[in-house]
């Protein structure tokens, strides 16, 4: 990929979360030699200055623990828009953000979450602990019927090629909708060529269709102790969606505390995709 130089973005709100994110990019950053942005938004000028301070202070100490180069910025805005923003001017690779869970009022911080990740182009890997190690051995890879699928697989070669991954593709269960199974057959096919051809383990298994796919996907993704997984955001999302849920909060909230790589769907999806994953 031709990622190396570009920058890794990080919104941090100083807190633990953070920290979380700072912690899972650092082996990113490490193997594209890159480095890592941090970006606090300010909604008024006049925290700037003292913003500013936090940021920088928690950027050298970024860059102590983890020998990266770290940076801080600050800028003034919303975080559902000045993020994606951020990552366009400073053309980043990725966006890490640590989010919080989902338990009581907490639930509101997850739909805020999602509600940042689909206003970028740029996929986002979501953490909510610290990570267990710094590589990332296993990815879960679910594939159902939409043709968006085929979107995250640059993606997923992109992380497999650089901690030399596993790709663990689950396959939604046999439809009875012919069209259905057919083009998730056709995601699956296109999905193993592409990962066959780049040299990039890999193994199948079929959900079981006995709950929805998207917990299934989850309970997945636990039993085989993944280390991320790489879903596609839902194509025009609404605002109810982000009051009562998706299946997309119920992934970066996940109780196993799995990382979760999210990328959002072009306007439209013609013929194939990037290679590199853009």
């Amino acid at each position: 990929m031709e990622n190396q130089s570009k920058p890794i973005l990080i919104p941090t709100d100083f807190t633990v979360v953070a920290q979380y994110a700072i912690e899972l990019a650092a082996p990113f950053a490490k193997s594209n030699n890159t480095g890592i942005v941090l970006v606090h938004i300010v909604k008024k000028a006049d925290e700037i200055p003292d913003a500013t301070d936090k940021v920088e202070l928690e950027a050298n100490q970024a860059a102590k623990d983890f020998g990266v180069r770290v940076t801080g910025i600050v800028r003034e805005g919303s975080i559902f828009s000045t993020i994606g923003e951020t990552a366009d001017e400073l053309d980043a690779s990725l966006i890490f953000m640590g989010t919080h869970g989902v338990k009581g009022t907490q639930k509101l911080l997850g739909s805020w979450a999602l509600k940042v990740i689909v206003t970028s182009k740029i996929p986002f890997i979501v953490a909510q602990a610290s990570p267990s190690k710094n590589t990332i051995d296993r990815i879960a890879f679910p594939i159902d019927y939409k043709r968006e699928n085929r979107e995250k697989i640059g993606w997923a070669y992109y992380v497999a090629k650089m901690f030399n991954s596993k790709v663990h593709i689950l396959r939604s269960a046999p439809a009875r909708d012919k069209k259905i199974e057919q083009n998730v057959r056709i995601n699956q096919s296109f999905t193993e060529k592409f990962l066959r051809s780049k040299n990039i383990s890999f193994e199948v298994a079929v959900a079981k269709g006995k709950e929805s796919f998207a917990k299934e996907s989850l309970q997945y993704a636990e039993e085989i102790d993944a280390d991320l997984i790489l879903i596609t955001t839902t194509k025009g999302i609404s605002f109810t969606d982000f009051v009562l849920g998706t299946s997309e909060e119920g992934a970066i909230t996940n109780s196993a505390n799995i990382p979760v790589m999210c990328v959002n769907p072009r306007k439209s999806v013609t013929g194939g995709f990037s290679a590199t994953g853009g």
